[in-house]
């Protein structure tokens, strides 16, 4: 019978080997049949082509293993401190399992690497002041040592500050509101003004307004009184000033008929 010859590059190691062979027989790793395994495990090792002494060894030292748990197996038990039997598989049962994790690990890897192969990357376009750009403020830096404590004081001085900006007395002043300007009323006041000085100009009748509102309030009673023929207005030069002169015959006052004249309010 002709003899089939195995390369030890088909396994990488003796641990490889024992695997295919519990592989190939279907057996439970925790519960390894020692002698069965020993002997195919001499099969293929006597079949070997003995071509690198140096790897040859590595499967003669698991060999020798494999042998000396065989003949543990064959004597009585050891026990622990705790009471309990000492297996002697079971340093070579952790081995195996502490390999195939690792073999698996590595395939894993293999697999990425063959989809990675097929992935294509394409190459960065920014534009050059974009990839260049710096952020003004490097947060990381800026925070350096930030604590929940430090943070906590800068937030208690900012609210003091902010408290010293506001005036004790003037913080209790209520709001102030703006009252209705009352046309009827700045009618009145102006056609007493005429009354008094007879002849003046617009721009002495402003003296002393609070706000534009008044000011616009006064013109518009002004052009009241003149539509209704209390007062003349004459203006000698484009933006000059006008004169203002009362129509109503001095002591002979009559009253204003203002009816349908509403309030003007700002």
């Amino acid at each position: 019978m002709e003899r089939i010859s195995y390369k030890l590059e088909h396994f990488e190691g003796p641990l490889d080997l024992l695997l295919h062979l519990i592989d190939k027989n279907k057996i439970n790793i925790y519960d390894i049949p020692i002698v069965e395994i020993t002997a195919q495990y001499l099969e293929y090792v006597r079949n070997m082509e003995r071509e690198d002494l140096n790897l040859v060894s590595e499967f003669l030292v698991m060999a020798a293993t494999l042998l000396d748990i065989k003949a543990k197996m064959l004597l009585p038990r050891e026990v622990d401190e705790e009471g309990e039997e000492i297996d002697p598989r079971a340093e070579l049962v952790r081995r195996l399992l502490e390999y195939k994790k690792f073999k698996l690990m590595g395939e894993e890897l293999a697999e990425r690497e063959d989809g990675a192969i097929k992935h294509l990357y394409k190459p960065s376009t920014l534009p050059p002041e974009v990839a260049g750009y710096v952020p003004p403020v490097d947060l990381d830096s800026l925070l350096d040592g930030l604590t929940l404590a430090k943070l906590q004081r800068i937030f208690e001085q900012v609210m003091k500050r902010k408290e010293d900006k506001i005036d004790p007395i003037r913080s209790n002043f209520g709001t102030i509101k703006r009252e209705p300007v009352s046309l009827e009323q700045r009618i009145g006041t102006v056609m007493l003004y005429a009354r008094q000085r007879r002849k003046f100009s617009f721009r002495q009748l402003l003296e002393g307004q609070a706000d534009r509102l008044e000011v616009v309030v006064t013109f518009l009673a002004v052009l009241e009184l003149m539509k209704i023929g209390k007062i003349r207005l004459s203006q000698e030069e484009i933006f000059g000033d006008m004169d203002i002169e009362t129509l109503e015959p001095e002591g002979q006052e009559e009253a204003l008929d203002l009816e349908g004249l509403e309030d003007f309010e700002g």
